[in-house]
């Protein structure tokens, strides 16, 4: 019988049929310009909503899945690194495809494509909005219209992030397996033999960058709910599946929900103390770490559907960011490229 349990490994997630996600705390970007891949400021930290059933509000125990602490207006990226096999993996922001802008599906689509492809997407900043660009995942709570999920469908009912993993059908993941074995083999026998160095192309995505440097029984409540809307442009590719749709599992082989939680309601649900509010942008420029500039040259990408180009910035319902901005020198920017715990509960959403 096929394992559809999602489950916990540290702050990571793992999905059935090897896809590996982590969230990752970093940099908030200005809302104007476009900008090299912030670095990242450790992982948030997830834990699963059934361990925590006496004090998360009721509509989470219906929903299931996993919750992590996040503050107004902070960002973050989603890392792929440690996926083990292909998966095509739909990315939601409140039941919105963050690739196409479409309503959340149990299907995929191709046109617009509604997933990013696994290991080959190393990492999702924000929402597919331009050539070549996205735009900044940024946490706001719900009933301000500010997130894509209220500008995109003109509610907002779900908030957070929802995840969907789907493997190589049967005979795609034979021949995928096939491929990988005979790669292998023919890395040994140059490696024995003193020849060419490098045969074997890993299967993890590259390393993420800039990767960090039980409540009693009180009745439960309703809680802050957050999503997700955008912030800055920074340049990064989605990239085109470039294998058949028929490859590809009919059916999703298992799914998350993710709440945002507010930092003082994870404190009271949790017993826990949230990550300590992020590092401003100038005192990490001034700190000389570094930016990132990521290039596939054999990947194409896919161009931005209308619901996402219009997505505003945070900014417009928040107001104007008024921390200085310090642009990392050129120097900074580097480019990168040419044991499971219990099972995540799933619930109705």
């Amino acid at each position: 019988m096929t394992d559809t349990s999602v489950r916990i490994d540290g702050n990571r997630l793992l999905l059935p049929g090897g896809a590996a996600v982590r969230f990752i705390r970093t940099l908030r970007l200005p809302e104007t310009g476009t900008h090299p891949l912030p670095p990242g400021l450790g992982e948030f930290p997830v834990r699963r909503v059934a361990d925590y059933a006496d004090t998360v509000p009721e509509a989470w125990r219906a929903r299931g899945g996993v919750m992590l602490p996040v503050y107004l207006r902070e960002a973050m990226w989603l890392s792929f690194a440690g996926t083990t096999e292909p998966a095509a993996l739909q990315v939601g922001v409140g039941k919105v495809c963050a690739v196409s802008g479409r309503p959340w599906s149990d299907r995929l689509a191709r046109d617009p494509q509604n997933y990013v492809v696994l290991p080959r997407q190393p990492w999702l900043d924000g929402i597919n909005s331009g050539t070549g660009t996205v735009r900044q995942f940024v946490a706001v709570p719900l009933g301000m219209g500010a997130t894509v999920e209220g500008q995109v469908t003109g509610e907002e009912v779900w908030g957070g992030v929802q995840l969907q993993a789907f493997p190589l059908g049967g005979a795609a993941l034979a021949r995928w397996r096939e491929e990988e074995r005979r790669r292998a083999e023919t890395a040994r026998r140059a490696a024995r033999s003193g020849g060419a160095y490098g045969a074997a192309m890993p299967m993890a995505a590259p390393p993420a960058p800039g990767a960090a440097a039980g409540a009693g029984a009180a009745r439960p409540r309703s809680a802050p709910a957050m999503g997700l809307g955008v912030g800055g442009s920074m340049w990064q590719e989605v990239y085109r599946d470039e294998r058949p749709l028929a490859d590809w599992a009919e059916r999703p082989a298992g799914r998350v929900f993710v709440h945002l939680v507010t930092p003082p309601e994870w404190r009271r649900i949790t017993g826990e103390a949230p990550p300590p509010s992020p590092v401003d942008r100038a005192a990490y420029t001034q700190a000389g770490l570094p930016w990132y500039d990521y290039y596939d040259q054999g990947a194409d990408d896919l161009a931005p559907t209308g619901p996402l180009q219009d997505v505003k910035p945070v900014g417009d319902w928040i107001g104007d960011d008024h921390e200085p901005w310090q642009a990392p020198a050129a120097q900074q920017v580097r480019p990168l490229k040419d044991a499971p715990g219990a099972p995540v509960e799933d619930g109705d959403w």
